[in-house]
């Protein structure tokens, strides 16, 4: 699925390594050194 600048989406991820979060947690997604995306925890899962 592709996602352009203004789209809101709901998705389900898992980490490839441990980390502590936190519902409400703003976080970033970067590939190659560049911010692709943004977004806040809206819940925790497992």
């Amino acid at each position: 699925e592709m996602v352009m600048p203004g789209d809101n989406i709901t998705m389900e991820v898992e980490l490839i390594a441990p980390i502590a979060m936190e519902q409400g947690l703003r976080f970033a997604i970067r590939e190659g050194g560049r911010t692709v995306g943004a977004g806040v925890v809206a819940s925790i899962i497992a």
